[in-house]
């Protein structure tokens, strides 16, 4: 018995080191067609006020890069870039200015750079990736229509930016004997009341045109959720995008 479990251990091992890819550079890009809902809030005492979405639904670019290497303790690289953007209606009164139902836009533009280890290679087919993503989110909020002070029917527009930490996990099955691969990541953190994840699944259709690049397609379908709800901050968020998503790929 011994020697059957050591045979088939060093069977794996060796389908491993003979599919797995030493280096390889894969990108991607293409458009996520979501219809954003949730709503932003303000309360502070006896005042208050909410923004919410007003759901229409968004076509937005999206684009990612993977970079594996050989050196076993310097952890591979996968960055990605998708804007988002959502239409509101704003009553009430908020920490700068009251509306009355007037129009409100915000714009997400993320950046994820996601440092990550292979734990599995292609190995039987499989592959699982462990790591950390720093999401870079920018956000870009305008108000229109609102009262600021002395000045009714005026504009409020104010730009930030944070920095997001979540686990990172990506698993794969190469179907064999087939050029389809599906796949899934999950981003994700939860502190107290606040939870923020990005969630993809997704199936891909490689073209086995030339050994050193190789086309494909995916599609998919992504859900991203930013709960934010502290009880010693009076803002609060809660906004989901979700809809499908489709691409082209390139590895080399």
């Amino acid at each position: 018995m011994k020697k059957v479990l050591t045979s088939l251990v060093c069977g794996l091992i060796l389908a491993s080191t003979a599919s797995a890819d030493f280096a390889r550079v894969e990108m991607g890009g293409g458009a996520w067609m979501q219809a954003p809902n949730g709503a932003l809030s303000y309360t502070d005492g006896l005042t208050s006020g909410s923004d919410t979405s007003a759901e229409n639904e968004e076509v937005t670019p999206y684009v990612w890069l993977l970079i594996k290497h050989p050196i076993p303790v310097v952890p591979n690289l996968r960055v990605e870039y998708v804007a988002l953007a959502n239409e509101g209606t704003a009553i009430g009164t908020f920490e700068d200015f009251t509306a009355s139902g007037g129009k409100t836009s915000l714009d997400m533009t993320q950046f994820d750079i996601i440092p990550y280890y292979n734990l599995l290679d292609n190995t039987a087919w499989i592959t699982l990736d462990v790591g950390i993503d720093l999401k870079i989110i920018n956000l870009d909020y305008q108000a229109e229509g609102v009262t600021i002070g002395a000045l009714s029917d005026t504009s409020y527009s104010e730009v930030s930016s944070v920095v997001v930490p979540l686990g990172y996990v990506r698993a794969r099955v190469q179907i064999p004997t087939t050029n389809i691969g599906l796949e899934s990541d999950v981003k994700y953190i939860s502190n107290g009341s606040s939870t923020v994840y990005d969630a993809r699944a997704k199936v891909d259709y490689t073209f086995d045109i030339t050994p050193l690049v190789q086309p494909a397609l995916e599609i998919g379908y992504r859900v991203q959720k930013i709960d934010i709800d502290e009880e010693d901050v009076s803002g609060k968020m809660d906004l989901e995008f979700a809809g499908i998503y489709a691409g082209l790929m390139l590895r080399f």
